[in-house]
């Protein structure tokens, strides 16, 4: 009996230990259940966040849609501007709350920082979505006409013109075209590419002013990246032009009730000089240098309309007439020629000149001849020139002239006169870097054939100018674009 009663406790050890230990597994296995369910719920309220954060932005652009220049709602008050959102039933399910950041002055870009929040949880999610308007300003150059670029040039940007383009320098863009082919003012023949290039193909150089048949239909259109180095392309939409010259009535109606204006000098014009101090000198203009008979005639100057050196005579060719801070609004109207330099910093500019009633005999132009200067490039300093008439570089302009602005010739051309050895030594100059962006109705040109002019010209296109263009440029649209989109920590 006592063995019996030994092997009966016996087991009921065992029994105890299995059931220990069966007891433990049922605690890990429930704990990891209620683990799980407490994830699972995690997770899906952090979704349900993601969510209404998304949500808020969502409304938000369609809000912008519908009035493009309200940053705050709706509201007189500053945000931040909460929702609450419930589901098909109506039962509240939680809130988005809305962080406007509107533009800057003469930007387009606008930050929506969009905060989505659980009724039954702790949980938030923040959303951030960077939206614009994009700005007629996405072309390095832009021409509603045909344009010739020679040797010696430099591009970084797009190129477009509505006509045809010969381009014999260097693209780092693509380069198009509105029509399929033109026939090339420049030499007889028949009609070659849209975008063709007579610069003679590797191993050889230099280029062929005549009619050359491979860049010419029925031909297959040439690689050649060695000119163009991301393509050409023809045809393509035509570009809105109408729409890059602005509108300069309302430009002079903004600049009279909030900006600078200035009637006719009743000389030859103004010159502003732009300072780091967000103020400007301002000059009448009173005199031009002169040049000989021989000068006029070989520059052609009697059969060009508007022909002339376009350079203020360096001894009393100009009088101070008084310093003025640059407006709130950026814009300064002159309805007169204008002749600009100068250095910006952390500034937004644009400089308009013209006259009314519009008059084709009558436009004024704005001249650079001298150093026109950003201190900052990554946007916060931008200038635009925008002239009824042509944008000039005169002809005693600095040998190595360096021009930060978006230059705009409403009915003219953006370039230099074709001065003659007879004009002096200033007929040929060294280099004009260009850091911006160039809008011209008629043809575009600061170097000629002979050798005249500026032999090295670089274009640089300043890709600040599509979201944050100057003030009062135009735009392509009324409605935002998405440009980038991130969860904030």
């Amino acid at each position: 009996m006592k063995n019996i009663s030994t092997q009966k406790g016996f087991m009921l050890v065992g029994i105890l230990v299995f059931a220990s230990i069966a007891m433990v597994i049922m605690t890990a296995v429930i704990g990891g259940a209620v683990a799980n369910v407490r994830l699972s719920e995690k997770i899906y309220n952090r979704e349900r966040a993601f969510h209404l954060g998304e949500a808020g932005n969502e409304y938000y652009r369609w809000h912008l849609a519908h009035s493009n220049l309200d940053f705050k709602d709706g509201n007189a008050t500053s945000g931040p501007y909460v929702h609450q959102m419930v589901d098909k039933f109506g039962t509240p399910i939680g809130s988005f709350s809305l962080n406007i950041i509107p533009p800057i002055s003469g930007s387009t870009v606008v930050k929506i920082q969009s905060t989505g929040s659980v009724i039954t949880a702790s949980t938030t999610r923040k959303i951030q979505t960077t939206l614009a308007i994009p700005s007629l300003a996405k072309y390095a150059v832009a021409a509603n006409d045909a344009i010739r670029f020679g040797q010696g040039t430099e591009v970084f940007g797009p190129i477009h013109s509505n006509n045809g383009v010969r381009f014999d320098g260097l693209s780092h863009n693509i380069i198009s075209s509105a029509v399929s082919s033109y026939d090339d003012p420049d030499h007889s023949g028949a009609v070659e590419f849209a975008v063709h290039t007579h610069v003679t193909e590797p191993p050889g150089s230099g280029a062929i002013d005549t009619f050359r048949t491979l860049e010419a239909p029925p031909s297959a259109v040439p690689s050649r990246p060695d000119i163009f180095i991301a393509g050409r392309q023809f045809p393509v939409p035509t570009f809105d032009f109408t729409g890059i010259t602005s509108d300069l009535a309302s430009i002079k109606s903004q600049a009279i009730s909030a900006g600078r204006y200035f009637s006719a000098s009743n000389g030859v014009g103004y010159r502003i000089l732009l300072k780091t101090n967000d103020t400007f000198d301002l000059y009448k203009v009173t005199a031009l240098d002169t040049v000989t008979r021989s000068c006029e005639l070989n520059s052609g100057g009697d059969t060009i309309v508007g022909w002339g050196t376009w350079s203020i005579k360096a001894t009393s060719g100009q009088t101070f007439l008084q310093n003025y801070p640059i407006p709130a609004n950026g814009l300064i109207f002159l309805e007169d020629n204008v002749w600009v330099d100068g250095q910006i910093n952390t500034a937004r500019v644009t400089i308009a000149s013209g006259r009314f009633p519009d008059n084709s005999t009558t436009r004024p132009s704005i001249t650079v001849n001298n150093n026109l200067l950003y201190t900052n490039y990554d946007g916060q300093d931008v200038v635009a020139l925008i002239s009824q008439g042509d944008f000039n570089v005169g002809l005693a302009s600095d040998d190595n002239l360096r021009i930060d602005a978006a230059l705009v010739a409403q009915n003219g051309r953006a370039g230099r006169y074709r001065y003659h050895s007879s004009c002096g030594a200033n007929y040929i100059r060294n280099s004009l870097t260009l850091y911006g962006m160039i809008a011209t109705s008629k043809r575009y040109g600061f170097a000629y054939t002979d050798g005249t002019g500026y032999g090295i010209r670089n274009i640089n296109y300043d890709a600040n100018l599509l979201y944050g263009p100057p003030p009062s440029f135009p735009l392509t649209t009324s409605q935002y674009s998405t440009i980038s989109w991130e969860e904030l920590k």
